[in-house]
């Protein structure tokens, strides 16, 4: 089944322990689109400048992902750079520059409205919602946001959150979200506003999934899936965006949505994401192969006796 991503598509410098790089293809839309091309068809609606030629194309286009929803604009394309020092969970900004990306109003193409599953990427919170609603024949929305728009644009937030059915965040954004120092309590604070799952991402700890009552299924306990540890990480950039791309790609894969269908998606979202910081960028994501993935897959159900 094919899943519609609204999102960045970035050029990012990136800098950490294990290098420096600059210009390389980046950007949430781009990162889920990857991750997610391994299990389903994925189109992606964004906006790029000039700058963007046949060379980022073609990395869309060799793992099969449908771009007729990139819109091209006079100027430059989105542009990030960043810094990771010893912690490497944060990175130290050291320049944003929106350019085409700041007047980005997503344009869904006909082709594109029998779409079955939605992903919202971090973008202006009316935008998700003006996307949601015209896509209202989706099976499935999922969303992220951070902790600029908790912030900022709360009364927009909530107004999307009514719209979605599971929300990807931090455990920082969850409590700022429900102003709840109590991770629990914020949980349940944020199903409250809409969600039917929240998926609550930890970094290098894994992430956690909680329910709404009745959601999925019957039973309400949170789950629990760790990280794998990882013996060099190059660049954690795009590992969050990865993360949702493999957890709605895997979600897109099958034909019923329960409880223990979201749990194993939580496990290949941390398999994509784990993947997504071993080179620089989206290196690594360009050049997977299916028996990697699921050979990574195995070591998780290992790990955590996953029937």
């Amino acid at each position: 089944m094919s899943i519609l991503v609204v999102g960045s598509v970035a050029f990012d410098d990136v800098t950490s322990p294990s290098g420096s790089v600059k210009g390389i293809l980046a950007g949430a839309g781009t990162y889920f689109s990857l991750a997610a091309s391994y299990f389903t068809q994925v189109r992606v609606v964004a906006v790029v400048g000039e700058d963007f030629g046949a060379e980022q194309e073609n990395v869309f286009l060799k793992r099969g992902v449908d771009i007729r929803g990139i819109e091209r604009a006079q100027g430059k394309t989105f542009r990030w750079g960043g810094t990771y020092g010893e912690n490497l969970n944060e990175a130290k900004t050291d320049f944003t520059d929106l350019n085409v990306f700041e007047g980005f109003q997503p344009q869904i193409p006909h082709e594109y409205e029998d779409t079955e599953f939605l992903f919202l990427a971090n973008i202006q919170p009316t935008l998700q919602a003006d996307v949601r609603r015209k896509m209202n024949g989706v099976r499935l929305t999922g969303c992220d946001t951070m902790n600029y728009w908790i912030k900022g644009a709360l009364a927009e937030l909530r107004e999307t959150l009514k719209l979605v059915d599971v929300l990807l965040i931090n455990d920082t954004e969850t409590k700022m979200l429900a102003n709840e120092t109590n991770l629990p309590r914020a949980a349940n604070k944020v199903l409250a506003m809409g969600p039917q799952a929240l998926v609550i991402k930890h970094g290098e700890y894994g992430a956690t999934i909680f329910f709404r009552e009745g959601a999925f299924g019957i039973g309400h306990h949170p789950f629990r899936a760790p990280a794998l540890p990882i013996e060099e990480v190059k660049d954690p950039t795009g590992a969050g965006d990865s993360f949702a791309g493999g957890f709605m790609g895997y979600l897109a894969s099958q034909k019923e949505l329960s409880r223990e269908v979201l749990k194993r998606a939580l496990f290949y979202g941390g398999v994509m994401g784990s993947f997504a910081v071993e080179r620089f960028g989206t290196e690594r994501l360009q050049s997977l192969n299916r028996e990697e993935i699921d050979a990574r897959f195995q070591i998780f159900r290992e790990l955590t006796h996953l029937e």
